[in-house]
């Protein structure tokens, strides 16, 4: 079994907070010489940790690009390495700052810190999946075989993900965070307000609003709303007239199946049975959020399973592996090739396993997740596939395949497909016959790849019989 160890830095933005953390991981091919090598983190050490800073921001559109490169620079050297000494990393963009405008010059400023590495700005379900998979939720609903829900409480929102069976079966977001009302550790004056707040308050004749001092009691019936809608969003207690609004994207499909629920993000580590002698020593709500969820309906009628890790569910970097797929077994148009840092969207076997209609209205469904705001997104599909696919397996797979990313078809987007048995020849003639005159698509197998990992495929080698892949799997701690 080949061995090696990888210095890789997880860099995380979040609405409220940044954090920085340098691993040591161990990689190991656990394949056969004769086989696709299947490679796995065997073993993590983070060797630095950051301080937890607020991310800087300079104003509510925009993040401040310098002070971040100022701040990794800065741990950088408080750990002792150059940024020459990183082989791989992550730079993790979630929540609001997400939907800052200026989210990819933050990426552009830290481009050089991580060597080769993975950056992802995370709409709302991808950032679901990356927090269920961070607090551990996903290992649990594996060994459990059972349907968890990972609630993951930050500053802005709320993102879930429910697996099942250590699959992701569906995500949903709400805003509900810590710090969407901001109050004065010393002279309880409010500072800001979140503006669906504010329509809240406002129709709850509430006397909350920035300038003024506040209390504890004046601030409980909006913290009570914030709490009974979280309640709503697994499937418990009466709907609140304010779940809808308080919908960042949509909520969570098969909700009726939940078994137990964990907790991550900042507010997880404020679900206390007795409130903070300082309920605002954070300068937000997040205290008295924490206390009323840990008296809520969730508690009480869920199984509450202790998370991996709360606010420090985060990426610690990434691990690659390479490998060349053999050309006789795929099929692809050589102008797709080189790309670079594309997410997997992996489909789940229950949804393979069904009709083509379904199966390409659930990829069609899936697809959002990768979506961030407007924009179109861009993915690699993976499938399982079948050992030995009849004629009939390849063309209900190709058929749900294109049916399922129209929306990217329509648009002339490169279709990338990863399939782990070896069916990828086959259907890649299928989809030629599907998709429109000279369509430039790839479909290659022998390559197993998860939810949360990343792709890049070279330029074809040896004549065109091979092309070099490399998979990217995020780490967490």
């Amino acid at each position: 079994m080949a061995k090696e160890t990888i210095l890789s830095v997880g860099i995380d933005l979040g609405t409220s907070t940044t954090q920085l953390v340098l691993s040591e991981l161990t990689v190991e091919n656990f394949a056969s010489a004769f086989s696709v090598p299947r490679i796995t983190i065997s073993d993590k050490k983070v060797v630095y940790r950051s301080n937890v800073i607020f991310t800087p921001l300079l104003n509510e559109t925009e993040i401040a690009d310098e002070p971040i490169r100022h701040f990794v620079s800065e741990q950088y050297q408080k750990a002792g390495i150059s940024k020459e000494d990183i082989q791989m990393g992550a730079v993790i963009i979630t929540g609001e700052t997400a939907r800052k405008k200026n989210a990819n010059k933050v990426l552009q400023a830290l481009s050089g810190y991580a060597g080769d590495f993975v950056v992802a700005t995370a709409g709302p379900d991808l950032e679901s999946i990356i927090a269920g998979k961070g607090a551990g939720t996903q290992t649990y609903s594996e060994e459990k075989n059972g349907s968890i829900v990972n609630i993951d409480i930050g500053g802005g929102t709320s993102n879930l993900a429910l697996f099942k069976a250590g699959e992701v079966a569906a995500t949903a977001c709400f805003d509900i965070g810590g710090r969407l009302i901001k109050v004065d550790p010393k002279t309880r004056k409010v500072s800001y307000v979140a503006p669906k707040l504010k329509g809240i308050l406002k129709k709850i004749s509430s006397k909350i609003e920035v300038g003024k001092t506040t209390t504890v009691a004046e601030l409980d019936p909006i913290i009570t709303i914030l709490a009974q809608v979280l309640e709503n969003s697994i499937g418990l207690g009466k709907k609140s007239p304010f779940y809808d609004l308080l919908i960042t994207n949509h909520d969570l499909a098969k909700s009726d199946e939940i078994t137990a629920v964990t907790f991550s993000g900042g507010v997880a580590d404020c679900l206390t049975d007795q409130l903070a002698a300082d309920p605002f020593k954070y300068g937000d709500i997040g205290l008295l959020l924490g206390n009323k969820l840990y008296h809520s309906t969730i508690f009480s009628q869920k199984e509450i399973l202790s998370s991996e890790e709360t606010i420090g569910a985060t990426v610690v970097g990434a691990g690659s592996h390479t490998t060349e797929v053999s050309g006789s077994t795929i099929a692809y148009t050589k102008e797709v090739l080189p790309v670079k840092n594309l997410p997997i969207l992996k489909i789940s076997h229950d949804d393979e396993q069904q009709d083509e209609k379904y199966l390409a209205q659930q990829i069609a469904e899936k697809l959002k997740w990768y979506q961030l705001e407007d924009d179109l997104p861009k993915v690699a599909l993976a499938i399982e596939g079948v050992k030995s696919p009849s004629f009939e397996d390849i063309q209900r797979y190709a058929a749900g395949v294109v049916g399922g990313l129209d929306v990217l078809i329509s648009h002339k987007v490169p279709l990338i497909i990863m399939v782990k048995e070896d069916m990828a020849k086959a259907l890649g003639h299928s989809l030629f016959t599907r998709l429109p005159k000279d369509y430039p698509f790839v479909c290659l197998d022998s390559v197993k790849v998860e939810n949360g990992d990343y792709i890049d495929i070279g330029l074809p080698v040896a004549s065109g019989a091979a092309l070099p892949v490399i998979v990217k799997t995020l780490v967490f701690n």
